[in-house]
């Protein structure tokens, strides 16, 4: 059994990503925290593998709780759940240690899809949000002469976020052999074999 904790200072939103995520088989909702320091406070009495975080809290914000929570419990998997898609609120999350960014908007399937992948070793994001992620990390290389077309810089962006070809394919809606053909050239244009040693070469440069 995956055990989740939601932190949502809004009662009935929270009540509805609970049954939403109990749904789920092999899941289970081991509690609801309304702040950052209620959450913290059971967080041994109440210990979860997976924990969905609003960023705009009372008291302690989000951002603040993911910080603690990667000291605290390393291991954790951590998820946020917000309105806020600016590019502040998203960077921050995810440099603060959030593996994955989904919008309160998102459909109750997207929810248990994206619930499932972060348990799965994935890192969800709404589809809005990866966008936005891609984009950064595209304006970033564009600064670099490597001989990629905009489409590649797209994948190779999407790679180094962790994700899967079929997500990559899903996000740009083409197939995932096309997918597959564009990493290929990736790593022919880059001297590459590996999707690892494509990503540090990207980061290095």
């Amino acid at each position: 059994m995956t055990n989740v904790s939601i932190v949502e200072d809004h009662i009935e939103f929270g009540l509805v990503l609970r049954d939403i995520i109990n749904a789920i088989d092999g899941f289970n909702v081991r509690g609801i925290y309304n702040s950052a320091e209620d959450m913290l406070s059971k967080i041994y009495v109440q210990p979860a593998d997976i924990m969905l975080i609003d960023l705009r809290l009372p008291g302690m914000s989000g951002i603040e709780l993911i910080m603690k929570l990667k000291v605290i419990l390393p291991d954790a998997k951590l998820m946020v759940c917000s309105t806020h898609n600016d590019n502040d609120s998203i960077f921050e999350a995810l440099r603060a240690g959030a593996l994955g960014y989904l919008l309160k908007d998102s459909t109750t399937v997207q929810v248990q899809m994206a619930i499932k992948e972060l348990r799965d070793g994935g890192s969800p994001m709404s589809p809005f949000i990866a966008r936005k992620v891609v984009c950064a990390f595209h304006e970033s290389v564009l600064k670099i002469d490597n001989g990629l077309s905009f489409r590649e810089q797209e994948i190779i962006a999407l790679l180094a976020q962790g994700t899967s070809n079929k997500e990559i394919a899903d996000l740009l809606f083409i197939s995932t052999g096309t997918v597959k053909t564009h990493v290929r050239n990736i790593y022919k244009k880059l001297h590459v074999t590996n999707r690892i040693s494509a990503i540090n070469k990207i980061k290095k440069n």
